[in-house]
């Protein structure tokens, strides 16, 4: 692993930051002054002035974290802790950030596969990352060391999702690929055989995994723009989700293991009731609009907001901006720019009202997304 002690100097393909004044916390919260105009020195007391509620520790309510990747990135998450974040790229590498000032690009994981790493998901200690790329590849990485744990040849073609929980005590990797088929494993195990596997014998790529909350069930999402739920124990069809008219792109659980949300090329956010005993056949909670997929077939990531138990929804787009829903309501609430390219990664922190967003530009942002200003 590539260690920068710190931050990249500013210059061409680098971030240069602009820092406002941050007053002293009073009884009203953390608050950031800016002068937005004044037309000089001896008029400064006529300068026109805004104060923005901060609501978070980030340096500012929006932070560009670049250079640190050469190609487009496919996908960024936070640690389960929010300290700090990762993000993967076509150009083979992952880099490593410091959530919090001064925002540091603390490490570089260079070629960890010998092509485009497709997907990537911490494991529950924030101690290892997992890593799955077009060479069908599924790396464990040790990052305190940059050493590699393990390696497995996980599936035949590109390996596209990869979802981590905790079931029966052991930690469980799923992964989905090119070749049809979602695999389980447990890397405590000697051998490199995956501990389940699920084919429903269609051939159909599967670009989207994710797990219940217990960890006894997969669900599944490929081309065939359906989502699948395999019971883990039986290795079994339990039901399917039908409602998409293309490609699932991604899925997400929510918070509180009720609703799983499925972002499909179709342009469509359609959040499912995926608890045991739900009063629609159909099973659908929520169908939302408003975030189109463009025409690059790009796998664009939806998440949960944590802080708040899941009260809103985010996910990416072709139109280069992030869209975030009210759950409920279904409301939009933000319309989120500042990229040049298709938004491919979204994830929101843990504990804070952050989002982290990753684009084809190569470049990171991150948010507040309760800021006055950041809409």
């Amino acid at each position: 692993m590539s260690v920068r002690k710190s931050p990249p100097p500013a210059g061409p393909g680098f971030a240069l930051t602009k820092r406002a004044r941050v007053e002293d916390e009073d009884e009203e919260g953390n608050t950031m002054v800016m002068t937005v105009a004044s037309s000089g020195e001896g008029q400064r007391k006529n300068a026109l002035v805004r104060t923005v509620k901060r609501t978070s520790g980030l340096e500012s309510p929006i932070v560009s974290l670049t250079g640190a990747h050469g190609a487009e990135i496919t996908a960024c998450k936070f640690d389960p802790s929010g300290k700090t974040l990762a993000a993967c790229s076509t150009d083979r590498s992952i880099s490593l950030w410091n959530t919090y000032p001064p925002h540091d690009n603390y490490g570089i994981l260079p070629n960890v596969h010998k092509q485009a790493i497709l997907d990537i998901a911490y494991s529950l200690d924030s101690e290892v990352l997992y890593s799955g790329g077009a060479d069908g590849m599924l790396i464990a990485t040790d990052l305190r060391t940059g050493e590699r744990l393990a390696k497995y040849s996980a599936h035949y073609g590109p390996l596209n999702s990869i979802a981590v929980t905790l079931s029966g005590g052991r930690e469980l990797v799923l992964t989905g690929g090119d070749d049809g088929v979602a695999r389980v494993w447990d890397l405590s195990l000697d051998g490199k055989d995956p501990v389940a596997e699920f084919d429903d014998g269609r051939d159909c790529p599967v670009t989207a995994v994710e797990w219940s909350a217990d960890g006894n069930q997969c669900f599944v999402g490929g081309v065939d723009n359906e989502v699948k739920v395999w019971d883990l124990r039986t290795v079994k069809v339990v039901y399917t989700l039908h409602g998409h008219t293309d490609t699932i792109a991604s899925l997400a659980l929510s918070p509180s293991g009720h609703f799983l949300a499925t972002y499909s090329l179709d342009s469509a956010l359609i959040i499912y009731d995926v608890r045991p005993f739900s009063s629609d056949p159909m099973r659908v909670y929520r169908s939302l609009t408003g975030a189109p997929a463009g025409f690059e077939s790009s796998l664009i990531r939806v998440a949960w907001s944590r802080h708040d138990n899941g009260a809103r929804i985010a996910v990416g787009g072709g139109d280069r901006t992030v869209t975030v829903w009210e759950v409920e309501s279904g409301k939009v609430l933000y319309k989120l720019p500042g990229h040049k390219g298709t938004v491919t990664g979204v994830d929101l922190h843990p504990r804070e009202p952050i989002i982290l967003t990753g684009s084809k530009d190569t470049n990171l942002l991150l948010g507040e997304l309760d800021a006055a200003d950041y809409a």
